[in-house]
Formats: C-alpha cells, structure tokens, sequence
C-alpha cells in the first residue's frame, strides 16, 4: 500500500465554452477498470445527443492502467490529452469524461488537444483533489487524572482525534501516519510518565484537501 497518493474528490463537473463548443468535464474516482467504463457509460446515457464523450482514466498504484479514447475525434486530439492531464498532476484511480456538443466552429488538431486539456483541467480543479495518506488507528488508554492534559495537547497536535471513549478508564481515538506511529508512542508515553497504555490498530486512508 502506498504512504501516500493523490487522487480526486468523489464526483464533479465543470463546463467550458469555446468557439461555441461547450465542453463538458465529468470526473468521478473509480478503483477498478469496471468502475471506470460504467462511469463513461453512464455519462454517455446523460448525453445521448452530444457529439462526442471522450475519455481519460489512470488505476492502480503504479498507474498501470491508463486509457484513452478520443470518441470520434481526431485521433490523439481528445483522449490522451485529458490523459496527460491526469499524469502530469498523478491522480490515481481517477476517470475523466468529457463531453462536447459541437458549436459549429472547427477547432483544428492543435485547438481540439488544447479544448479538451483546458477542459479536463479544470473539471479536475472544480472537482477538488485530494491527498490521501495511510495512516493508523492509534488508542490511548489513561485514568480519568490525565483526561484534560492529554485531551488539549492532542486537539492541538497534527495527530486528528477521532473519539473519546469514556469507560472504566479514558480510550481516546487518535490517527497518526505510519512513520509518525513511533513518534506519537514516544509522546505520550512522556506526556503521562509512562503510564499510558497505547495499541495500534487498523490501518485507514485519511484525506487532506490540496
């Protein structure tokens, strides 16, 4: 599993228009090829009239899967620019379409790669990218004494809090990033003169807007 990766919020959408072409970007993040081919099937359903549903997608934590199509289009004018969009900001598990309704105005080869890399672009900026950073469930158990320290120094670290348990003893919910887990251990365990008990548990994505 990666440490960290860049990939897109669930779903958007922006539309552009140029020459009197409106381009119509639909970004969605897709974990599997079928996810991806469903989603461009199903923006081909909301455009039955559109000229043209050219598409983009990159999978995989190698980004070993990676497809274009320029849907009618010139060859090499539509898709693999959208595609090169996607690499050059390595957004992973993460599908573009973009959908043209033809304004009358030819755009040439050169104008079309730019129409569809402006478009994808910025259906990506208003989609919202995302990093996504592996991380691990920390819980640290203490006595009720150590309650109002421990709390205020956590809601004022990088270390997100997820919950408090209040039980026989305090079990409080904190996340920190795998190469952070020795650095939290070591903190708390200062913070209550070793008298902490501290368990890692599950590993989980956590995802910070960029």
């Amino acid at each position: 599993m990666l440490k960290k990766y860049f990939t897109v919020a669930e779903y958007g959408e922006n539309e552009i228009v140029i020459q009197k072409s409106r381009f119509i970007a639909s970004v969605k993040r897709v974990e599997t090829e079928e996810a991806a081919q469903q989603f461009i099937q199903d923006i081909k359903k909301q455009h039955p009239s559109a000229n043209h549903n050219c598409s983009a997608y990159m999978i995989g934590e190698h980004n070993l899967i990676q497809k274009a199509n320029d849907d009618g289009e010139p060859t090499g004018t539509a898709g693999l620019p959208m595609l090169e969009v996607l690499k050059k900001r390595d957004l992973k598990d993460t599908a573009v379409v973009v959908t043209r309704y033809f304004g009358g105005i030819k755009l040439g080869g050169g104008g079309l790669i730019r129409a569809y890399g402006k478009s994808a672009t910025e259906g990506i900026n208003a989609t919202g990218v995302v990093e996504r950073k592996l991380s691990r469930l920390m819980t640290t158990i203490i006595d009720y004494t150590w309650l109002g320290k421990i709390e205020n120094e956590i809601r004022t670290s990088i270390y997100p809090l997820k919950e408090i348990h209040y039980l026989t003893n305090v079990s409080i919910e904190t996340y920190a990033e795998e190469e952070q887990i020795d650095t939290f251990t070591e903190w708390m365990t200062e913070l209550t003169n070793g008298q902490a008990v501290i368990k890692a548990g599950n590993q989980v994505y956590l995802e910070e807007k960029v």
